[in-house]
């Protein structure tokens, strides 16, 4: 079993991954494998294994998985793909006099139909990474631009 990452002070994997990597700990010092042993297969600090052990005789349940505390990830797939259509009718239709989406304009629509809050940089980071939407600067043209005369 290949050595877990470490990020911060809380191993990577789902809850149920870490039960069962403690569990699976006291079932090898149960049969036989000393501590330091079936720490560096499992990948985790011996302290660690004697702690499981030590949980396991006084409150068993305490092995159980436990959910990452950290804030709930905003927006699911299903809103995703409703801010995309909603980006995808213009802004005018959304009540902005021009067609230029910026991050700020994003957060308000976020906040209006999903009743979510979130800051301009974050907003970018949706729109790069999630819907993969990439940053656009509009082309300037002067005013007195002849399309006519250019065309000709």
């Amino acid at each position: 079993m290949p050595h877990e990452r470490f990020l911060g002070s809380r191993p990577i994997g789902t809850a149920e991954e870490l039960e069962r990597r403690r569990r699976r700990a006291v079932q090898l010092v149960n049969q036989g494998e000393h501590p330091t042993t079936v720490a560096r297969f499992l990948g985790c600090g011996r302290s660690s294994v004697y702690t499981w052990l030590k949980l396991t005789r006084q409150a068993p349940e305490q092995l159980a998985a436990k959910p990452h505390p950290g804030r709930a990830p905003g927006l699911h797939a299903d809103q995703l793909r409703q801010l995309e259509g909603l980006l995808l009718e213009g802004a005018r239709k959304h009540g902005w006099r021009t067609e230029l989406w910026t991050a700020n304009r994003v957060a308000v629509l976020i906040e209006r139909h999903f009743g979510m809050t979130y800051h301009p940089e974050h907003v970018r980071k949706i729109l790069k990474f999630r819907l993969r939407w990439t940053s656009q600067k509009p082309q300037k043209k002067a005013r007195e631009r002849d399309e006519v005369a250019i065309d000709h």
